[in-house]
């Protein structure tokens, strides 16, 4: 078990953490658990930033799953799939910034509020 972690972001569905005894990330998701290198969450980072919401909306429309936006893994046979929130809240906790830079102020956007708005 690791004794000194560090909270980097958190979001509604989860949060990033940093072990500083083993030196790997921690990233909790819903109910996703992943220890990833700094290497590996720069490559996932770069991967959730450049995914084409829409495109995949567009591609299972049809499908009856909820979720629409894979996440492919290493393993050929496993797939993680994310709805559209789900892709917001993971790119607002990979987006941490480091103690040493400027710290600024974030406002929520429509989208980070959970409820369903009626607009007359």
């Amino acid at each position: 078990m690791c004794k000194s972690i560090k909270v980097l972001s958190q979001v509604k569905s989860g949060e990033l953490l940093f072990c500083e005894d083993c030196e790997l990330f921690h990233l909790v998701f819903n109910n996703l658990f992943f220890a990833l290198t700094t290497k590996e969450l720069e490559r996932l980072k770069t991967y959730v930033d450049g995914l084409e919401v829409g495109y995949w909306e567009h591609k299972y429309a049809c499908s009856r799953m909820q979720r629409k936006i894979p996440l492919p893994l290493t393993q050929e046979n496993l797939v993680i799939m994310f709805n559209r929130q789900e892709v917001l809240e993971l790119r607002v906790l990979l987006a941490y910034k480091d103690k040493n830079e400027n710290e600024s102020i974030e406002f929520l956007s429509i989208d980070d509020i959970d409820y369903n708005a009626i607009l007359n």
